[in-house]
Parts: C-alpha cells; structure tokens; sequence
C-alpha cells in the first residue's frame, strides 16, 4: 500500500515543450519519457503524485505554434543513486 507520508524526494519530469524559446526534439522527449519509466519501474519504485497538464498557443507572425507538456511528479521514499537532483531547483 503507497501512502504519500512515505514519500521523502519528488523529481519532477518534464515530457513536452513548455519554452517557446527551446522547443524540445524528438531524441529529448524520448529520453524523459525513458527517465519516467525508469522512475516507475527500477528500484526504489516510484509513484506518480502528481501531473500538470499545459497548454499554449503562440502567435509567431503569420504561423501559429502549439506547445504542450505533461510534468508528472514522482515521488520516491528516499532519491535514487541513479538519479541526478533536478536541475529546475524543485526536488
């Protein structure tokens, strides 16, 4: 049974483009999403608490650009050797 009073490191993944300015490739979104999976299958197992959902329209001149991204929060009873603290500051 998971209980969210277990839960002593959270790293947040970002899975999509959320800067207009430093649009994500294909080979990057690839990796978060093998980092996710990693997160919610090796050992120490983590569990998803938490996911935000964006959205944005952006008008460059004439061409309209669409930027999306789930960040899901997995959170972990301790940080796994294998993973690197978030760089964003927020662990």
């Amino acid at each position: 049974m998971f209980d969210l009073t277990d839960v002593g490191y959270v790293h947040r993944i970002v899975v999509g483009s959320i800067n207009p300015e430093q649009l994500q490739r294909e080979d990057e979104i690839r990796a978060s999403t093998a980092l996710l999976n990693r997160c919610l299958s090796d050992s120490p197992k983590g569990r998803i608490v938490g996911i935000e959902k964006t959205f944005s329209l952006l008008n460059i001149g004439e061409h309209q650009v669409v930027l999306q991204a789930m960040i899901y929060h997995v959170g972990f009873s301790r940080r796994p050797f294998w993973l690197e603290p978030s760089k964003e500051g927020q662990s």
